[in-house]
């Protein structure tokens, strides 16, 4: 039985057993299987793990499970085609992620991140964010600390050691990471909705994608889910909110925005058929989300506040709905 620590398993035609050590403890399944089997879409890691094919402790488990020190792993035989040599970035983008930085410490990196890239490689993209990251920087551990939509810009956490990892993942899990969204939505937004309390249900399509739903508190499989809503500026059309999202759930500030009654502009996957008018008087091409602000207090007990500005396009946008 092979013990598991940082390094990364090649890919094998056999099964194999992988035993969990302190190092790995806390990782989500889907993510720790990414990592082991390097270049599998994840498509294909929720299907092996949906279909029960993936086991820990010879039990099914689901995609959000996190691994604990000691955990036995059963992974299957995966068998992918041939593929020629990892995808490197451009130039421009090592440059961009260069000058994206907004802050860093010995335990995590804080990007700004673009809107269009995947903050990981698969179903269909090869190279993501932490794969980039991994390429242009000299650093022996990153990872993801949490994740941003493709389409979502804005601040987003990469621990540099497992130290860190473990230390933010825990300020997430007890909501001491206070994440500030900015978004421009569909219509006027009312003062007293200065609150979504809604419970999601998330359903994994056979291809992968992700879709989310509000549904009612108790509903088998939902979680209980909360953002908090401010009035930034209001537009004729169109309103600038800021959300705080109290639950950190799939895609929570864009379906509670949609539920209550404003979804955010150039949303393709739960926007306003009505949006397209407004958009193309504006100039907007992508989801206007943007993780604006996280503070927080760092592993050496320092308080944190990082602020991402917004980028040209975005500010565009805005100075248009001024004039």
């Amino acid at each position: 039985m092979t013990k598991v620590a940082s390094e990364t398993a090649s890919i094998s035609p056999k099964v194999q057993f992988l035993t969990i050590d302190e190092d790995v403890a806390g990782q989500r399944i889907d993510n720790f299987l990414l990592t082991k089997l390097k270049g599998a879409p994840k498509s294909l890691i929720y299907r092996i793990v949906r279909k029960g094919e993936v086991r820990v402790n010879k039990g099914r488990i689901k995609p959000e499970y996190k691994l604990k020190a000691g955990d036995v792993v059963r992974v299957p035989p995966v068998r992918l085609a041939a593929k020629g040599e990892l995808k490197k970035p451009s130039q421009s983008l090592a440059e961009l992620l260069g000058e994206s930085v907004l802050f860093e410490d010995d335990a995590i990196l804080v990007i700004n991140k673009p809107s269009g890239l995947a903050v990981h490689g698969g179903s269909g993209v090869q190279l993501g964010l932490i794969e980039s990251l991994r390429q242009v920087r000299d650093d022996r551990f990153l990872e993801l600390v949490h994740r941003l939509d493709r389409d979502t810009s804005g601040c987003i956490m990469v621990a540099k050691s497992r130290r860190g990892l473990r230390y933010m993942q825990q300020l997430l899990r007890d909501g001491r990471i206070n994440k500030v969204y900015h978004a421009l939505v569909l219509g006027s937004w009312a003062k007293r909705c200065n609150k979504v309390d809604v419970a999601l249900l998330k359903n994994q399509l056979p291809s992968g994608q992700r879709m989310v739903r509000a549904v009612e508190s108790g509903t088998q499989g939902a979680k209980e889910s909360l953002t908090r809503f401010n009035i930034l500026a209001n537009y004729q059309e169109c309103t600038l909110i800021e959300a705080k999202p109290i639950t950190g759930r799939t895609h929570q500030i864009r379906v509670h925005t949609q539920y209550a009654g404003h979804a955010i502009l150039g949303d393709d996957k739960y926007g306003d058929p009505a949006q397209g008018n407004v958009m193309h008087k504006v100039g907007l091409k992508r989801l206007f989300l943007h993780a604006h602000r996280l503070d927080f207090t760092d592993v050496n007990g320092q308080k944190v506040s990082i602020e991402a500005p917004l980028s040209q396009e975005l500010q565009k946008v805005l100075a248009k709905l001024n004039s």
